[in-house]
């Protein structure tokens, strides 16, 4: 079977909507056939190239079939980000708004990894992607890591202890496991300032 083939077969195989990475391919054959295969399938409206690198099969809107679209700006960003190998996680701006520490919703999504800095856009949705230190990404998507992120951009005289309480009650977590994430954040530098506030939670637990 040609390299051509091989990677027909296989993209036929890629759920849609899902974008998927060309280095998944090399296998196939060699890095140029590869590439010309993609190219074909391209310009054939197979898939369509999302970023650089980047691939999707366009599947047709449910509530009219004869419109295709391909991913989202979100996909696409966390699929450069997994073939790559960077940490990506929520900016702390949404990660406060999630938790209930802050009242507002972030105007664009955001995301902070150990990778460059760059945008993506799809349509006329952009997604951006901001180099960020490793104290920021600590703990990923841990309910641990989610909270930092949220504490370290909101100013702790503007939550009340019932706000903070609220925020550890929306991670869904075990008496004992909220005592350890409180012991865990209290150990960190860069939430120094909110060290009464761990202290109240201590005292309530």
């Amino acid at each position: 079977m040609s390299a051509a083939m091989k990677v027909l077969s296989r993209v036929n195989r890629m759920k849609r909507g899902l974008p998927f990475s060309i280095t998944g391919f090399y296998t196939l054959g060699s890095r140029t056939s590869v590439q010309k295969a993609l190219s074909r399938l391209t310009k054939e409206g197979v898939v369509a190239r999302v970023s650089k690198g980047l691939y999707v099969r366009p599947k047709p809107l449910p509530s009219m079939p004869s419109i295709k679209v391909t991913a989202s700006t979100e996909q696409v960003a966390k699929a450069w980000a997994k073939t790559h190998g960077y940490k990506l996680v929520s900016q702390g701006l949404e990660s406060a708004y999630r938790l209930g520490l802050q009242t507002q919703a972030p105007m664009k999504t955001i995301f902070w990894s150990n990778g460059p800095s760059r945008k993506f856009r799809v349509g006329n949705e952009e997604v951006e992607v901001r180099h960020s230190s490793e104290q920021k990404l600590r703990w990923g998507h841990a309910p641990e890591g989610v909270l930092l992120r949220g504490l370290l951009v909101t100013p702790p005289k503007s939550v009340e202890l019932s706000k903070l309480i609220n925020a550890f009650n929306r991670l869904s977590l075990s008496s004992l496991e909220k005592k350890r994430l409180v012991y865990k954040l209290s150990s960190l530098p860069s939430l120094q300032a909110w060290q009464s506030k761990f202290r109240q939670l201590e005292r309530m637990a």
